[in-house]
């Protein structure tokens, strides 16, 4: 982070050739006022020091024995310990600080409220407990349906309606009343018979929707329009699940446009207005997202559930990557634990689908000789150079499919497909008393065919800044 954030200063005094300082000035004021207070530390960057050295001497980076020292840039010819001595000095305060700020008694509460959040994948504002909630960021309306009266519990999205909705909108679909006419409830003129059912999604930083703005980088690109969504992005954990494919439903500020099942079965039935569930969570099994769920098996409408973790179980940033790969026989078992606990969940007549792994070689076969954002003005750094900084840190997002090691990528596609079969067998051969259940592949092949008919090129389905998820296209 550290490096990045400090390579995006050092271009901005390249590009509007101004001192370092000014440049820290300018991306402070791009940024928005409560956030400029952290922007503003970094005024004692020295314009001779790459974003590596800079890193290192503030201890924001460091090489821990045994270990090689992890650098995106070049090592310049310059002596820097005594220029950053100071600074240093300065930074091991003010982080000190910071990393102690919950062990103040008034915050600790929230801090563990804060981690709750994070951990059960629950909206931070619930008044009510029913796990929706009227504030869209912090796991609210933006993974979940908006919640139309968080006072009361028996209010929110995906329910039957209480005595036809009468009286008010117990399921959040707009829906409500009687008209006068006939006097028929408008519930029970619009929806019976309409074979209701709501979108749930459990999945991983992909069916969350990561995306780190390419404009946050790209410094000829850069403004303060730039990082205007910049709260609501961290809040959200850098994930847009409002625009997802699956449970998207706000149009597309982020490029692209949205198209969701969610969308297409509300075009289709408008009683589903608002009953979607965006379960997902960066680095997460999604075995262990279901018991987030929120779904009352004799009250609720039925609800289409997407199980859909396309690389988590073959992704980590350990050096022995493999070692660390779900197992066919522990992909089995963590798949049916949730499956079981899904049908003493969802109301009779819903389905599942599980979705196939992806076959991630298409990342490093479309990207790796590419500019990434950052290397776009000197054109000095590829993915394929950031792809071994990360997996130097330990820290890349699927050390087995980001490496130029192509038979460690194929290893890895061959556990994804191994997995893949384990699901497909899932689909074929169990039953459940609840739901019927589905397999489908990932479409990965399928969307490129599509987007290349379009006009487009593979490259631009990912995600430019981190080079490995899907993005808004």
């Amino acid at each position: 982070g550290c490096v990045l954030v400090v390579s995006v200063i050092e271009q901005l005094a390249q590009w509007h050739n101004s001192t370092v300082k000014a440049a820290v000035e300018r991306l402070c004021n791009y940024i928005p006022g409560k956030y400029q207070i952290i922007c503003h530390m970094l005024c004692r960057i020295d314009r001779e020091m790459n974003a590596d050295v800079v890193c290192h001497s503030l201890k924001l980076c460091k090489q821990d024995p045994g270990q090689p020292l992890c650098h995106l840039y070049p090592p310049p010819k310059v002596s820097w310990f005594s220029t950053f001595f100071q600074s240093y000095r300065l930074w091991k305060k003010i982080f000190t600080g910071f990393s102690s700020v919950c062990a103040f008694p008034l915050l600790a509460n929230l801090c563990e409220k804060i981690k709750y959040v994070i951990r059960n994948k629950l909206p931070f504002e619930d008044f009510d407990g029913d796990k929706f909630s009227t504030f869209p960021t912090l796991r609210g309306y933006h993974w979940r349906g908006r919640d139309c009266n968080d006072k009361n519990t028996t209010v929110y999205p995906g329910r039957r309606p209480d005595n036809w909705d009468v009286k008010s909108d117990s399921n959040c679909n707009g829906i409500w009343g009687v008209d006068p006419k006939d006097g028929i409830p408008y519930e029970e003129k619009f929806c019976k018979g309409a074979d209701s059912q709501g979108v749930v999604l459990l999945g991983d930083s992909a069916g969350a929707h990561f995306h780190i703005p390419p404009e946050w980088m790209t410094v000829t690109e850069m403004s303060a329009k730039s990082f205007a969504n910049l709260p609501m992005a961290f809040t959200d954990e850098l994930d847009w699940p409002q625009f997802s494919e699956v449970t998207g439903f706000l149009n597309s500020t982020i490029g692209g446009w949205t198209d969701s099942l969610y969308l297409r079965l509300r075009r289709r039935n408008r009683c589903n207005h608002r009953d979607l569930q965006n379960i997902s969570q960066n680095g997460m099994l999604t075995a262990y997202l279901s018991f987030s769920l929120a779904r009352n098996q004799l009250l609720d409408y039925p609800a289409i559930v997407i199980y859909a973790t396309i690389g988590n179980d073959v992704c980590n940033g350990n050096r022995d990557t493999l070692a660390h790969m779900t197992t066919p026989k522990e992909m089995l078992s963590n798949v049916m634990q949730a499956l079981r606990y899904l049908d003493t969940r969802l109301p009779n007549g819903s389905h599942v689908i599980l979705t196939g792994l992806v076959d991630g070689r298409f990342l490093w076969d479309n990207l790796h000789d590419r500019y990434h954002p950052l290397g776009q003005l000197n054109r000095d750094v590829t993915y394929s150079q950031l792809y071994s900084f990360l997996d130097c840190l330990q820290v890349s997002p699927c050390s087995g499919w980001l490496t130029p090691n192509e038979t460690l990528r194929n290893l890895t596609s061959e556990r994804a497909l191994q997995l893949s079969n384990v699901l497909k067998e899932i689909a074929t051969s169990e039953r459940f008393a609840n739901f019927d259940i589905f397999y489908m592949d990932f479409p990965l092949r399928q969307t490129a065919e599509e987007w290349h008919k379009m006009g487009g090129q593979p490259w631009q389905l990912i995600e430019p800044v981190d080079g490995f998820h899907p993005s808004q296209v």
